[in-house]
């Protein structure tokens, strides 16, 4: 339920904060090994919980706001380090032993002077406190949703009607785990070693190869900040749809012209603001013909961390064994040409009709109709039995005329009269 998406988000983000605060005086391997692990469980609850928190509390007009969790994602991604740099600076003051008798000893004497400078160390410090500071805030505001909202909302929401459930709900929770698994995996991958592709194989310089990197990412960040506005006015399907057009469209001419300096330009601006929106939208489109609990958000979550760590690696591995080859953008392709195969799968299975032959929509006004009609039916006699009851009364309020037997008067009924002088039936009426 939302009440329980929000206290569960708010434990997540306060493991999330303490762990922050904690690693920058955890002095054992292990003992980082297994904070690490607990912060990344924290936010992979996070994640999970985020969505579906989204999707109850707007159901099917989650569109922007969906966008709008997803975009926060990458503002934070693209603002955290430059804020981080704005507060703390940057120790660019060498150390007084940093002259060199020996160039052949040059290059470890830096290295340890810049590791284990106390500024530095201090600067990292307060970084993690103050991120993790941040973090707190945020679980508190989680606390407050959860003890506030949750009271006023939850019994008008455990009214409602029943939830959908698509004739395929397991093949669907499967196939967009799948779409997402290449589509996520290609996102980090792309990002993560356009860097080292633009200046090995293109031979950038490395100014260039990390403006080429920042294209990437800050057209990936204004797109889905674009996204919430065009959510409000589009169908998720349709997003996805130009999606994997700007996706196929890209990559095919990265891998065809992938020399080309313009083209490497333009094209991962391009590549960049089509990847943007899948994920957001994928969800949106799943909740259209069918329920996204806790489990299935998870199955999601778990199709794209497996692909963030798949594809990464392959593409590292491959690098190194095949440099003449543009590999990543054969990669980009290969993903492009797979996802825009799955999603008309998914949407074959997500419109098939139920076994009965017909959609749940299509059942509700027969229901409706039915249900009317036997009220209908019930209000009518009750009508008659009211009727007759209240005749009974007026014939036993009135005995002076019965025994007389005037002509202008009106005749009695016989059913009034046996009705009235039947004992056995004198409760049933009244």
């Amino acid at each position: 339920t939302g009440g329980g998406v929000r206290g569960e988000g708010g434990f997540s983000v306060l493991l999330t904060a303490f762990g922050m605060v904690a690693i920058p005086f955890c002095r054992n391997a292990v003992l980082l090994t297994v904070l690490m692990s607990c912060i990344g469980i924290s936010m992979g609850s996070l994640d999970t919980g985020g969505n579906v928190l989204i999707l109850n509390t707007w159901e099917e007009h989650s569109g922007p706001h969906m966008q709008a969790l997803h975009f926060s994602f990458a503002a934070g991604a693209f603002a955290a380090p430059i804020i981080a740099k704005l507060l703390f600076g940057e120790d660019d003051q060498p150390a007084e032993n940093t002259t060199l008798e020996s160039k052949t000893n040059q290059l470890l004497t830096l290295t340890q002077n810049s590791s284990f400078s106390p500024s530095s160390t201090m600067m990292a410090v307060w970084a993690y406190i103050m991120i993790g500071a941040f973090v707190l805030l945020v679980s508190l505001l989680f606390f407050i949703m959860y003890f506030r909202i949750t009271l006023l909302r939850e019994p008008a929401r455990a009214t409602s009607g029943k939830q959908i459930m698509a004739k395929h709900h397991n093949a669907l929770i499967f196939f967009l785990s799948f779409f997402f698994f290449w589509y996520v995996g290609a996102e980090v991958a792309y990002g993560s070693f356009i860097y080292t592709y633009a200046k090995d194989y293109i031979h950038l310089d490395t100014s260039q190869a990390a403006g080429l990197n920042s294209l990437f990412w800050g057209m990936f960040a204004a797109m889905r900040g674009l996204a919430i506005f065009f959510a409000a006015c589009m169908r998720p399907g349709t997003m996805i749809v130009l999606s994997l057009l700007g996706c196929v469209l890209s990559s095919l001419l990265l891998s065809l012209f992938s020399r080309k300096r313009v083209i490497l330009w333009s094209c991962t601006a391009l590549y960049g603001a089509s990847m943007a929106t899948t994920f957001p939208s994928g969800i949106s489109w799943f909740k259209q013909y069918t329920t996204v609990t806790g489990r299935s958000a998870a199955m999601f979550l778990v199709g794209s961390v497996l692909g963030t760590m798949v594809q990464p690696a392959l593409i590292g591995f491959l690098l190194e064994k095949v440099q003449e080859l543009p590999v990543l953008m054969y990669l980009s392709l290969a993903t492009a040409i797979i996802t825009s195969i799955v999603f008309p799968i998914m949407y074959k299975l997500a419109t098939s009709p139920s076994r009965s032959g017909q959609n749940p929509q299509e059942k509700r006004p027969a229901d409706v109709s039915n249900s009317e009609h036997c009220i209908t039916l019930t209000d009518m006699r009750s009508n008659q039995g009211k009727t007759s009851a209240a005749a009974t009364l007026v014939l036993e309020s009135s005995p002076v005329t019965f025994p007389t037997c005037d002509p202008s008067t009106e005749p009695v009924s016989p059913s009034a009269l046996s009705a009235s002088d039947s004992p056995e039936r004198r409760p049933v009426l009244s």
